[in-house]
């Protein structure tokens, strides 16, 4: 019995020790991503077809914000007015770099 209880203490121990290891990384490694991000992301149309040639909508919005696509005309779904809201919302909101994004 003394095994067992010996046994459940050190798998504790260690998970408690894990954890904490865990949470420290989580604190102090965190990479922070654009805000701008998720931001076209939500103004996109969500159907996360591939239509445009990315693995879903974060992807395609990650392209544009990190200047790699410069057009939104391959999201087929994405109405018009949409584009031009994050047209407008790149134009006008600078990055953590300080620069902006103008978008075709």
């Amino acid at each position: 019995m003394i095994n067992v209880l010996l046994a459940a203490l050190v798998v504790f121990l260690i998970s408690v020790v894990l954890g904490i290891i865990l949470a420290l990384a989580n604190r102090f490694l965190k990479v922070e991503e654009d805000p701008r991000i998720d931001k076209v992301t939500s103004l996109l149309a969500g159907a996360n077809c591939g239509g445009c040639g990315f693995a879903g909508c974060h992807d395609f919005a990650t392209s544009i914000v990190e200047g790699k696509s410069t057009s939104l005309n391959p999201c087929r779904p994405t109405n018009a007015s949409k584009k031009e809201e994050i047209k407008t919302y790149l134009s006008s909101t600078p990055g953590p770099d300080g620069n902006v994004i103008n978008i075709k």
